[in-house]
């Protein structure tokens, strides 16, 4: 692109800039009566003012870069906005000739710049969502606080929220107030001092903590397209962010010198800018599994790494204050899981040794980790024999690596003779290097075809306890003599999180995956008197659990099988070989999507016994399987199927050979939502998770359930927090798991604060779900009315989505689904097995194609229907409701997220998809599928108006509600841009001569692509 470049006009510059920041802050800055707030009675002032200074920078590197006429551009299309961030009603016909009549690189341009624009309103808004956090965290109550001591006495029954007590026969709107967050609420220095006030026995508190397990298990992120170069630029703008901060705070005393520290610090950040613009910020290839574990590996990189000491510090220190006699709890009581790489539910290109390879470059990374920290501590750690004593079992170590080690001893004897601690560093830090470069030897063999070497435990660590061992030798010999030091402690308690692994692998593969292989296994060796397809549930069980007892093998050694049978049982073969390079804690799960029956989990136990990871002798297994239930139908049957489990009596046996017996189940968000639709996808969630606790305190089995949560809401997605405490009390006990979806870990994991701020504010609501669990749940006739209404929003949501024959075309015609499984950006396939249904087709795109379009769809319908029906039915239900909605949690999580969602649908854009992108001889059959969205879509609005008494949607928190509208006024113009080239991409496929060579397909993906960034990136959740 050929960089316009006018003349140098500050007044210009400055008034083009001024004129877009305006417009675009019309919603942020007033106030709810349309004052504008200033410094001295707005927290919100030092962000919007920041968000001014960003938006003045980025037009005037715009103006720099391309010249007057783009900016021109850019401020058109912001016109065709209303000042509430909507599609104006007039100005469509505007925007359409505008949009239309631009050349396809003046589109990409556009679209190009508001990209850039949304992502760093993201930098800004995470920079100061970082501070108010770490405001909030400052100001969290202390104990011996009388005002805190009052509060919680007047208030006993507040666990979130602050609402007035009323009783279930008398609600009234006027006698509740909207829930309002108090400071500091889910932070560590809250919660003891919580538990402390409701007189919780501290015997509770620590058996809790002994067992306290949160685990996070990332995914990859299938529409990421962001480079590790334009992280690392946002990171340095973040960066330059505090700085300012930093100066604001110092400013008053400094005078001039503060003005002129300012403009460098401006002039930086525009340097930043200008560098981002003309910085390639799509790839060029379509992404390997590798590249997107190394997307994911860079949050553990940057910023996890040394986040996690400091959230067990944080931990200790208000435990202690409150509860000085507890014990903490171990180092590890956060742990970090991972799909990437590993999960290979539908995508061909995780084979077996992309599997292997991944966990050599997990255990690659944190090794490096550990040499550098290692480094630190040979710098601290200078301690002389002249003035410092030295116990005998480090002399006695030091001798023994002086055999093992001699090359180190005849380096560096003399320069250490006096100081051991750095000779003990220097052999450990030997150690480490030659892990590392014996992991960097096998990485790229073949784990099932090559000869792994063997360990030189001399020289080499085998896994993280002979690192360990050393580390507190070092330890306890400082602390004999009186020392401590913060850094060996924050690296010990790094290697008990993360390992020589870094992150757990989990297996995922689809159920009918092992069936097929069974079938085929069975049928080549003509063992069954009929086919195991054909076989009942009953058989196949009966079946399975003979071959389990057996110690005779099953399968072959040679495989005379397909491709994929082959493929199935290689991947065991390779979690052996994993299991005996790593430890079994490399990888404990086998997740078994779809799972429907008994024999899903026992096909999967028989291939594992016939790796070698399932001994039938003993009973023992290093693997355990997952069942994860997914679509509603599999929900309901879920608690039958674990009961039919649990009464097997090998099945126990398993079991009761690990520490704790422990069974994991899997309940999918995102399946089970597009199956039935939010509500009730959700409530059969919360059904399932009390069911299954049921059995598994029957069956002396205790349960970890697996949240399968997506970044959106339509896969349930949204605050961790309160979709903790939201969940039926009784199944957490201190056990949680959960997906972090990869288009949140941006936004969750980019910045050390809001990392920490949100493991934080996960571990306090396991610990506080646990331990003050709501007792609602358990009312017989609030379960009665929610299965009504849960009943009649599947039914609603089905009628449309399944059941109204227009339906798929109006889907495939008005969101971008096609394009979005043509764009090279994720290593899966859209689709499950490439068929073109509804049913074949993944959440995420499903989810991601109505968030494109701002349907948003399968967040919210259904639910107005559900909940009208409801209200109608008798005068009183609107009480009833709105007294769910404030005591409640599980409630209350439910109408909050479709609040939120309703907010960013805009049916004035999404009608302009319809109008524009449905076939002509297709739009008078579709358009009635569009109108009874839009129906539904008012119905559902006005409905949750009504039961949380807002006047607008997103009353009850302003801070959203104004970032919603900032974001969606920017969004427009994107939208119009995206239909744009939509329009032209499916017109290339018809095109013939002139019209088809004006631009290639390549041309044209490229600028949806950025298209879709750009909104994704505005939104602030894909799929």
């Amino acid at each position: 692109m050929t960089s316009v470049r006018p003349s140098s006009d500050e007044n210009a510059l400055g008034q083009a800039a001024i004129q877009l920041s305006d417009r675009a802050h019309t919603a942020y800055d007033s106030g709810e009566n349309g004052t504008v707030e200033t410094a001295e009675n707005d927290h919100n002032f030092p962000l919007r003012h920041r968000l001014k200074l960003v938006e003045s920078l980025w037009e005037s590197v715009l103006l720099q870069e391309c010249g007057q006429e783009l900016v021109d551009l850019l401020n058109q299309l912001l016109s065709l906005c209303s000042p509430e961030g909507q599609v104006a009603r007039t100005g469509e016909s505007q925007a359409l000739k505008l949009v239309e009549e631009l050349e396809l690189n003046e589109a990409i341009r556009a679209a190009r710049a508001f990209a850039l624009y949304f992502q760093l309103i993201n930098i800004i808004e995470q920079h100061y969502e970082q501070r108010d956090q770490q405001r909030q965290y400052r100001a969290a109550p202390s104990p011996e606080a009388p005002s805190t001591k009052r509060y919680w006495a007047e208030n006993p029954s507040e666990t979130l929220y602050s609402h007035n007590s009323v009783e279930a026969d008398a609600v009234d709107k006027s006698a509740v107030r909207t829930p309002t967050k108090q400071l500091g609420v889910g932070t560590f220095p809250w919660l003891f001092p919580r538990l402390k006030e409701l007189n919780v026995p501290p015997q509770q508190i620590q058996a809790l903590l002994d067992q306290l397990e949160v685990w996070l298990v990332f995914t990859a992120h299938p529409t990421e397209i962001v480079r590790h170069t334009i992280r690392d630029k946002q990171r340095r703008i973040a960066k330059i962010l505090r700085q300012l901060d930093q100066l604001d705070e110092r400013a008053p005393g400094m005078g001039a010198m503060a003005e002129r520290e300012g403009k460098l610090l401006y002039d930086r950040i525009t340097e930043e800018i200008r560098l981002w613009w003309r910085t390639d910020e799509l790839h060029q290839f379509k992404p390997t599994v590798l590249d997107e574990v190394d997307y994911t590996l860079h949050y553990f990189n940057e910023v996890l790494f040394d986040a996690m000491p400091q959230l067990y510090e944080r931990l200790n220190q208000s435990l202690q204050i409150s509860f000085p006699d507890l014990k903490i709890p171990h180092y590890n009581f956060c742990r970090f899981g991972s799909w990437v790489g590993s999960d290979r539910d539908g995508n061909p290109s995780v084979t077996p040794q992309i599997t292997w390879q991944t966990a050599c470059y997990q255990r690659g990374m944190v090794l490096e980790k550990y040499i550098q920290s290692v480094k630190k501590l040979t710098d601290l750690l200078s301690l002389s024999l002249h003035w410092s004593d030295v116990s005998s079992d480090l002399l006695e170590s030091l001798e023994q690596d002086q055999v093992r080690l001699p090359n180190i001893y005849e380096k560096l004897a003399i320069r250490y003779r006096q100081e051991p601690y750095r000779l003990k560093l220097a052999y450990i830090q030997q150690r480490l290097e030659n892990t590392r470069d014996r992991n960097d030897q096998i990485a790229q063999g073949d784990c099932l075809r090559q000869e792994i070497p063997e360990y030189d435990s001399a020289t080499v660590y085998h896994t993280r306890e002979g690192f360990l061992t050393e580390l507190r030798l070092i330890q306890r010999n400082l602390q004999e003599t009186g020392l401590a030091c913060s850094d060996l402690e924050h690296l010990i308690c790094q290697v008990e999180i993360f390992g020589f692994t870094l992150t757990h692998l989990d297996i995922r593969q689809e159920s009918t995956r092992h069936s097929d292989t069974m079938n085929e296994i069975t049928e080549y060796l003509q063992i069954l008197p009929q086919s195991y397809d054909e076989s009942s549930e009953a058989d196949r069980v009966e079946w399975l659990v003979n071959e389990l007892k057996t110690r005779r093998p099953l399968v072959p050694r040679e495989l005379p099988f397909s491709e994929k049978t082959q493929e199935t049982i290689d991947t065991f073969r390779m979690l052996r070989e994993l299991h005996k390079e790593f430890g079994p804690d490399i990888c404990k799960s086998y997740v078994i999507s779809m799972s429907h029956d008994v024999s899903d989990l026992l096909e999967v136990l028989l291939l594992a016994k016939e790796a070698g990871i399932y001994d039938p002798i003993t009973g023992s297994s290093t693997v355990q399987v997952v069942p994860l239930f997914e679509t509603v139908e599999d929900l309901k049957k879920a608690p039958a199927v674990m009961t039919a489990l649990f009464n097997l009596p090998f099945y126990k046996s398993v079991l009761e050979t690990q520490p704790v017996a422990l069974q994991e189940v899997m309940l999918g968000y995102s399946d089970s939502n597009k199956d039935s639709g939010f509500l009730s996808s959700n409530w059969e969630i919360h059904k399932a998770q009390q069911a299954l606790q049921k059995i598994a305190e029957q069956s002396g089995v205790e349960l970890r359930i697996f949240h399968g949560r997506g970044g959106s809401v339509g896969r349930g997605g949204g605050p961790a927090y309160e979709a903790i405490l939201a969940q039926p009390g009784q199944t957490l006990q201190g056990r949680i798991k959960i997906t972090e979806q990869g288009e949140v870990l941006a936004s969750k994991y980019s910045l050390t604060e809001l990392a920490l701020y949100n493991l934080e504010t996960a571990t306090s609501a396991v610990v506080q779900g646990s331990l003050l669990g709501t007792k609602f749940d358990a009312i017989q006739p609030w379960q009665e009315i929610m299965e009504e209404i849960a009943t009649q929003s599947r039914e609603h949501y089905r009628k449309l989505v399944y059941e109204q024959p227009d339906f798929i075309d109006f889907f495939h015609q008005v969101t971008p689904v096609e394009e979005i499984s043509q764009l090279q950006i994720s290593s899966r396939p859209a689709r499950r097995g490439g068929k073109k249904d509804l049913g074949s087709l993944r959440a995420i795109p499903w989810v991601f194609s109505w968030t494109q379009s701002r349907f948003l769809l399968p967040a919210w319908y259904g639910v107005g229907s559900a909940l009208k029906h409801f209200l109608d039915e008798r005068p009183d239900h609107l009480k009833l409701l709105s007294y769910f909605y404030f005591k409640w949690p599980f409630f209350r999580m439910v109408i909050s997220k479709v609040e939120m969602t309703l907010a960013k649908v805009d049916l004035q854009l999404a009608g302009h998809y319809v109008q524009q992108l449905t076939n002509p001889e297709d739009r008078e059959r579709l358009q009635p599928v569009y109108e009874q969205i839009v129906q539904e879509y008012h119905l559902t609005r006005e409905v949750i108006l009504t039961i949380t008494g807002h006047t607008k949607l997103l009353d009850g928190d302003p801070d959203l509600q104004r970032s919603v509208q900032l974001r969606n006024g920017t969004i427009v113009p994107l939208g119009f841009l995206q239909v744009s080239l939509l329009q032209r991409l499916r017109q290339h496929k018809t095109a013939v001569g002139a019209l088809r060579s004006r631009y290639s397909k390549g041309e044209l993906l490229r600028g949806a692509l950025l298209t879709i960034n750009g909104i994704a990136a505005g939104m602030r959740n894909t799929g």
